[in-house]
This record gives C-alpha cells, sequence and structure tokens, in this order.
C-alpha cells in the first residue's frame, strides 16, 4: 500500500468525509524519483463544522503523526466543513527550492 493510501484510509476512518483526495506531490519537488514525501490533502468533513482552521489541521495532523514523524515531508491541507466546501480546492503552487528553479 502506498503512503498516500495509508494517508487516505487513516482520514476515511477518523472523519468519515464526504469528499477525500490524497495526492502525493513529492514529483513536483527536488527528491528522488519515486518519493513519497510531500502531499496535499482535501478533505470535507462534518467533524469540522464548528473547528477553526488551525484546530482542523491539528486534528489531521494527531491523526497522521506517525506519518508526519516519519515519511512525510510537507502536508498541503484544505479542509472544509460540508458548507463550505466550494466544489475545488486551490492548487498547490509550484516548487522553486533546490535544483527546481
Amino acid at each position: 500500500m502506498s503512503l498516500a493510501e495509508t494517508i487516505e484510509n487513516k482520514l476515511r476512518d477518523e472523519f468519515d468525509p464526504q469528499h477525500i483526495d490524497v495526492q502525493c506531490e513529492s514529483h513536483l519537488h527536488n527528491v528522488p524519483a519515486g518519493s513519497e514525501m510531500h502531499f496535499r490533502v482535501v478533505l470535507v468533513s462534518g467533524a469540522f463544522a464548528s473547528l477553526r482552521k488551525v484546530q482542523r489541521h491539528q486534528k489531521v495532523y494527531g491523526v497522521l503523526a506517525e506519518e508526519m514523524a516519519g515519511p512525510v515531508h510537507a502536508l498541503a491541507l484544505h479542509t472544509y466543513s460540508p458548507e463550505e466546501w466550494p466544489g475545488e480546492a486551490p492548487e498547490s503552487p509550484q516548487c522553486l527550492g533546490g535544483g527546481k528553479h
């Protein structure tokens, strides 16, 4: 199972999302081919309805504590309640680090 699938499964189990999209964006960064270090997560859940953005992110980080302590270097989070969900989330900016610029 890929790390993206592990992340998605953990988030599904915890948040019962109406929408979830987990993408590995490591290929956009200056890392070895095949790396799984940079991820973009779009998560829409009723569990976020009464929470501020920072609280939502803290909950996600708590669920993914093991991954954040190990292989995950960067996690772009887009968290919404069902009422806030605009139907799509912003794309990640282009990496300008290392040899990518």
